[in-house]
């Protein structure tokens, strides 16, 4: 049987009142999408309360430490946090880092210990336009096409989003490769294939900071097809 679990590793833009000094000067920064995801939160707590799946999120800004990177990448840490001392960074790994990587991985292996297949959905959201390049999808649906179920799984929602939303442009491994670093691919390689399923949704920012109807209407229609997704 299937457990689904939500995460949510940019909800929030928030900075812990030890390393506000670091920022001064980066409020516009903080409020845009380079230092939280738009409306990432309010999906993931949708999906989490319509499915009853346990959900792990973060409120902390990815400028003091990005929790969908894995140690040593080059973006795990901003501009405002890189060149800090070898300490400090050491102490925002084990205090903000850490403890939510190791929650999400326990959670995932619980389910798994006790026979389940776990469909973890990482919820996200993407700027509309990026380098002078406007991204050409609503919803983006990313895996890593070498994992059977993965792949079936996010054929099947695209199927059902289009099905019940067809002006809806949905698209599989855009506008990120899906196989790229983050916390999914960290998950793929503590679990087997028959034991872990894990996608991260990506929605278009555009729709989000428009807000009304057709955001709702969005909620609505994601929940709505994964559920069927998952039912077949």
């Amino acid at each position: 049987m299937d457990r689904v679990i939500i995460t949510c590793e940019h909800g929030g833009n928030q900075i812990p009142t030890s390393y506000r000094r670091l920022f001064r000067e980066s409020k516009a920064l903080l409020d845009s999408h380079r230092g939280y995801d738009p409306g990432s939160l309010t999906m993931a707590t949708a999906l989490a309360d319509a499915c009853r799946a346990p959900l792990v999120a973060s409120t902390t800004s990815r400028l003091l430490i990005d929790l969908n990177r894995s140690i040593g990448h080059p973006q795990l840490f901003s501009a405002a946090t890189r060149g800090t001392p070898t300490a400090t960074r050491a102490q925002i790994v084990e205090r903000h880092y850490q403890p939510y990587r190791a929650q999400v991985e326990r959670l995932v292996g619980q389910a798994v210990s006790r026979g389940h297949r776990v469909i973890h959905i990482s919820s996200h959201s993407f700027t509309p336009e990026l380098d002078g390049k406007v991204r050409s999808a609503d919803v983006g649906l990313l895996y890593h096409p070498g994992r059977r179920g993965e792949a079936e799984m996010c054929a099947r929602w695209k199927e059902s989003l289009a099905a019940s939303a067809p002006e809806l442009r949905v698209r599989r491994n855009y506008p990120y490769a899906g196989k790229g670093d983050g916390l999914t691919s960290h998950l793929r390689l503590r679990f087997a294939q028959r034991d872990y399923v894990g996608i991260e949704l990506e929605i278009n920012q555009a729709i989000v900071l428009a807000a009304g109807r057709h955001w709702a209407a969005l909620r609505r229609v994601l929940i709505d097809s994964l559920g069927t997704a998952c039912a077949r």
